[in-house]
C-alpha cells in the first residue's frame, strides 16, 4: 500500500472519530436528551387513589377496618416463584402474565411478605373480609370510583383522586440501578370522611341474624326518638370487591331490598286504625265469617279463617280482612289515603346526593273511589306499594307518640383527622305530627295485643317485650310448581313500655320460608337488648 493511501485512510478515520466525539459532546449538552434518559430510568407505580371512609354514629369505622399489602415484583427476581403461593386467584393470574416482564409492578396481597426479601408497602383495605353494610355503602369500579349505594352519591365527597406512589429507579432490564431504593411518597388528601347513622354495634348484630334466618329479604332498625336507621341489612349479600360474580345470581344480591317497593298487605292496617282513632270512629264491629262479599266480589281473609264477631283490636290481633274493608268503607278513601299520606306512604326518601328510597305507589282518590280499589286498598294490597324504609317510619310514628320523622341515614361529612363534623346534609328530615298522642298510645297497646295474643305471638321477645304488626303480601309472582310468591312482614316497636327502637322486617317472594318475619323480629330485639346490657 502506498503512503499516499496511507494517509487518506487515516485522515478519513481522524474525521470519523471527529464527528463521533462532536455528536458525543451535543448529545452530552442536550437537555432533551438528558430529560429522556432519566424519563427511561425512572418508573412511578401507583397504588389505589385516596378515598375517605365512612363511620358509624359513634365514630366507628365501617371501611377501612383492615389493611392489605401491596408487593413490588422486579423482573427476574424471582417474584413469580416467591409469591405465587400466597397471592389470592386473581394476583396469580396477573404474575402469570407479567411472568416475562421488563417492567416492575405492583400485587396486591393479604399478608406481608417482605420476610421473602420482598419490598412492600401497607395500605389500607376499602372493604374487610366480610364487610359491613355493603348494600348501602355500595362498591367501587376497577378504577376506584363509586359506582352504587352512598360510595356513588357521595363520590365528590369521598374522592379527590390523589394516589400515594412508589418511584423506583431501573435499569434498562426493569431491575432497581445498584445502590437504589423504592422511593415511597404518600400525599396530601382532603381528608373528609361521611358519618352514618348506622350503629356499627347493631348493625353487625342484624346481619348476624339475617345470615342465620333469612335467604331473601331485608331488616331495618330505626331509633325511635329520631328515626336515626342504626342498622340496614339485605339478602342475599355479595363481595363489593368482586362484583361480577353475583351480577346473573337470579335472587338479585346487588339489589338493596331497603330500598324497593314492594306489596305490603296487613302490615298497612295500622294506618286504617289509626285514621279510625282519630275521626272517633272506633265502635265498628262485624261477624266474620272468613270472607266479605262486596258489590259482587268476594275478599277472604287468610285461609278463609272465620273470626266471629269482631272489634278493631280483635281484627288487628287476627288480622281480620272483611272489618279492614268494612273499616275502609265507613272512614271513605279520603280519611283513609290522608293518613297514609301523613305516614310517608307515596313519598321518596331522600339518602343522599342522587340516592333515593323508591316514593312506592299511593293510589289517588279518585282511583279509590272504586269500591274494590278501597277494598284492597285497606288491607293492604291492590296497587298499594311501600317501601321497608316507608313502613318503618310508619311504625315509628306510633312508637314516638304520633309524631312522624323521615328515615334518615346520614349526619354528615366528617374530618377523618379530628372526627369533627365539618358539615351537615343539605336536605333536612321531615318532623310532623300524624296524629294524636292519645291515638299513639292506643295504638301501641293494640299492637301490643298481637304479639301478646294474636298472630304475632312469635314476634315475643326473650327479654321485655314487643307490639307490632304482621302482614302477608300477594306478589302475583309464582313457582314453577304453581305456588305464589308471597311478601312476608313484621313491622313493630321494642321495647313496649318505651320503645326504644322500631324494627322492619321483610322475606320477598317466599313461599315456606325457615322462620316467620315475626320470629326474626325477636331475635333482633335479643340481640338489640344483649347490646344495651
Amino acid at each position: 500500500m502506498s503512503i499516499r493511501r496511507v494517509a487518506v485512510l487515516y485522515g478519513g478515520l481522524l474525521l470519523a472519530f471527529a464527528v463521533v466525539a462532536c455528536r458525543l459532546y451535543l448529545m452530552a449538552g442536550n437537555t432533551a436528551y438528558a430529560s429522556r434518559a432519566a424519563g427511561q430510568s425512572e418508573v412511578t407505580l401507583e397504588l389505589p387513589a385516596w378515598r375517605g371512609n365512612f363511620y358509624d354514629c359513634d365514630g366507628l369505622p365501617l371501611t377501612g377496618l383492615q389493611e392489605e399489602y401491596y408487593a413490588l415484583c422486579l423482573p427476574g427476581e424471582g417474584s413469580y416463584a416467591r409469591l405465587y403461593d400466597v397471592a389470592s386467584e386473581e394476583g396469580q393470574a396477573l404474575l402469570y402474565q407479567k411472568r416475562n416482564s421488563a417492567a416492575p409492578f405492583l400485587l396486591r396481597l393479604s399478608q406481608d411478605v417482605s420476610s421473602l426479601g420482598v419490598y412492600t408497602v401497607l395500605s389500607p383495605r376499602r372493604y374487610c373480609t366480610i364487610p359491613l353494610c355493603v348494600h348501602l355503602l355500595g362498591y367501587l369500579d376497577g378504577e376506584g370510583n363509586g359506582v352504587a349505594g352512598l360510595e356513588a352519591a357521595l363520590e365528590s365527597v369521598l374522592a379527590d383522586g390523589k394516589a400515594a406512589r412508589l418511584q423506583c429507579t431501573v435499569t434498562g432490564q426493569g431491575r432497581l440501578v445498584d445502590g437504589t431504593e423504592p422511593v415511597y411518597t404518600q400525599p396530601e388528601t382532603s381528608g373528609l370522611g361521611v358519618k352514618l347513622t348506622i350503629s356499627r354495634a347493631i348493625q353487625r348484630g342484624v346481619e348476624a341474624v339475617a345470615a342465620e334466618t333469612m335467604s331473601t329479604g331485608c331488616i331495618l332498625v330505626l331509633d325511635t326518638a329520631t328515626a336515626q336507621v342504626r342498622a340496614s341489612v339485605s339478602l342475599p349479600g355479595y363481595d363489593p370487591e368482586n362484583v361480577s360474580d353475583s351480577l346473573s345470581d337470579p335472587d338479585s344480591p346487588l339489589l338493596d331490598r331497603t330500598l324497593c317497593a314492594y306489596a305490603v298487605g296487613s302490615v298497612f292496617k295500622p294506618v286504617l286504625a289509626a285514621a279510625a282513632l282519630e275521626e272517633g270512629q272506633t265502635g265498628l264491629a262485624i261477624d266474620c265469617p272468613g270472607y266479605t262479599l262486596l258489590d259482587g266480589q268476594v275478599y277472604r281473609c287468610a285461609s278463609g279463617v272465620a273470626h266471629g264477631e269482631t272489634d278493631l283490636a280483635g281484627a288487628l290481633e287476627k288480622s281480620c280482612n272483611g272489618y279492614f274493608i268494612r273499616l275502609g268503607q265507613s272512614l271513605g278513601a279520603e280519611k283513609v289515603r290522608e293518613m297514609a299520606a301523613r305516614l310517608g306512604f307515596g313519598q321518596a326518601v331522600y339518602l343522599a346526593g342522587g340516592l333515593h328510597a323508591a316514593a312506592g305507589v299511593l293510589p289517588e282518590t279518585e282511583q279509590l273511589s272504586s269500591s274494590g280499589t278501597l277494598a284492597n286498598f285497606s288491607f293492604g294490597q291492590g296497587e298499594l306499594l311501600a317501601t321497608p324504609v316507608q313502613i318503618a317510619g310508619m311504625m315509628n310514628a306510633i312508637a314516638s307518640d304520633g309524631i312522624y320523622r323521615t328515615p334518615t341515614f346520614l349526619l354528615g361529612t366528617v374530618d377523618e383527622k379530628t372526627g369533627v363534623l365539618v358539615d351537615k346534609p343539605a336536605r333536612s328530615a321531615a318532623v310532623q305530627r300524624a296524629f294524636s298522642e292519645d291515638t299513639a298510645e292506643t295504638l301501641r297497646a293494640l299492637l301490643c295485643g298481637v304479639v301478646d295474643e294474636g298472630t304475632g305471638r312469635e314476634a315475643a321477645p326473650v327479654y321485655e317485650t314487643a307490639g307490632g304488626k304482621t302482614g302477608t303480601a300477594q306478589t302475583g309472582q309464582f313457582t314453577e310448581e304453581g305456588e305464589e310468591k308471597m311478601n312476608l312482614w313484621f313491622a313493630g316497636f321494642y321495647p313496649a313500655e318505651h320503645p326504644a327502637y322500631t324494627v322492619v322486617v321483610l322475606q320477598d317472594g317466599q313461599t315456606d320460608p325457615a322462620f316467620s318475619s315475626a320470629k326474626i323480629f325477636s331475635k333482633v330485639c335479643e340481640v338489640l337488648y344483649l347490646l344495651e346490657e
